[in-house]
């Protein structure tokens, strides 16, 4: 039987501490070697509001871990749904580091976040499979692929695919790049629907790792404050790196995407492209459309929350299409049968993207 994979439901939470650029004013940076960055901090901090775009990001309450969000916006997502938890077959998280306890650097993935998401849910159901997924930023998105592809296998039938992170936590206060990243969780439900009850849908995916010089883009260091513990370990950034590798190869992704699906960029409403980098973003859409030798970008085809919500990482894009998909964005709707697109590139690295018709 061909089968369609849908979204029945969505939900997401949004981390209630607002951490603005201007609190960075008074904080210290320093470079890779080590030496002090002389650049007034105030002039460091706009400049990169202007590159970046990010205003302000969310950062997680103490007492809550990437595993509590990723129950919360389970729970709307099921709830939005309409499904019995019950009968999940798959319960897949994206996630990169855990739980991060706070004034911590330890990773706690015993057991893993999935195993408990389900059991803060209360699902007794053995034959719900609950299982975590490493692939970087990308991570929710290659969830869904990984429910699209095991119901196409005939071996499920719904799943919830969350992506959570509190990356607040891993993050090196005297890394410049550290005001990039913040917290939060958005989560799916999927169904598997006979092709030919429905024309929503998942039309095609792609994906792609590149191991080899690309691989350390994105890896765990020491602080670059002077005389740290180099045994601590932080999440740290090639930026230009990363910039130039995206702009390469998630375009390309994105059009090969689309290729499979047999649908032209015309046809596209939404763009929904991970959070990272509104100038790098807006980079890539422009390379987008020029695949197709077209220069005028259409209007709001992009939504962007990376200004108030900072790059969450696996969480950015559910939680985007969640906010569009019910209303809550300026600007910005979903109407039954619009084409939107969804895309991301991470640590691996990895790119993935999915055409899907709502």
């Amino acid at each position: 039987m061909d089968i369609r994979t849908i979204i029945t439901g969505t939900g997401c939470y949004i981390p209630p501490i607002t951490k603005t650029n201007m609190e960075f004013v008074t904080q210290d940076f320093y470079g890779e070697d080590g030496k002090q960055i002389t650049t007034p901090t105030q002039e460091i901090v706009e400049k990169f509001g202007e590159i970046t775009g990010i205003d302000e990001r969310r950062y997680a309450a103490e007492d809550m871990n990437s595993s509590d969000m990723a129950t919360i916006a389970a729970r709307l997502a099921i709830e939005d749904s309409g499904i019995n938890p019950e009968d999940l077959d798959q319960i897949i998280v994206a996630q990169n580091f855990g739980n991060v306890i706070k004034h911590t650097i330890q990773t706690d993935v015993l057991p893993a976040l999935a195993s408990r998401v389900k059991h803060d849910l209360g699902i007794k159901n053995p034959n719900c499979v609950a299982y975590d997924i490493l692939f970087g930023c990308p991570g929710w998105v290659q969830g869904v692929i990984q429910a699209d592809t095991y119901f196409k296998a005939g071996v499920a039938k719904k799943a919830l695919v969350v992506g959570t992170e509190t990356l607040s936590r891993v993050i090196d206060i005297y890394d410049r790049d550290s005001m990039i990243f913040s917290d939060g969780a958005g989560a799916t439900v999927l169904e598997a629907r006979p092709a030919g009850s429905t024309n929503s849908g998942i039309l095609s995916w792609s994906v792609q790792s590149h191991c080899l010089d690309e691989a350390y883009y994105l890896f765990l260091g020491k602080s670059n404050l002077p005389g740290s513990d180099p045994r601590i370990r932080y999440i740290k950034m090639k930026g230009r790196k990363v910039y130039e590798y995206a702009m390469l190869h998630v375009p390309a992704a994105m059009k090969d995407c689309l290729d499979k699906a047999g649908i032209s960029i015309q046809e596209v409403k939404k763009v929904f492209i991970h959070q990272a980098n509104e100038k790098m973003d807006e980079g890539i859409i422009r390379r987008l459309y020029k695949l197709y030798g077209i220069r005028e970008i259409p209007e709001h085809v992009m939504p962007m929350s990376i200004h108030k919500l900072g790059n969450s990482s696996v969480a950015t894009i559910p939680t985007l299409f969640d906010m569009v998909k019910k209303g809550f964005w300026d600007n910005h709707d979903l109407r039954e049968g619009d084409i939107v697109l969804f895309a991301s590139v991470g640590a691996g690295m990895n790119i993935n993207a999915i055409c899907y018709r709502m």
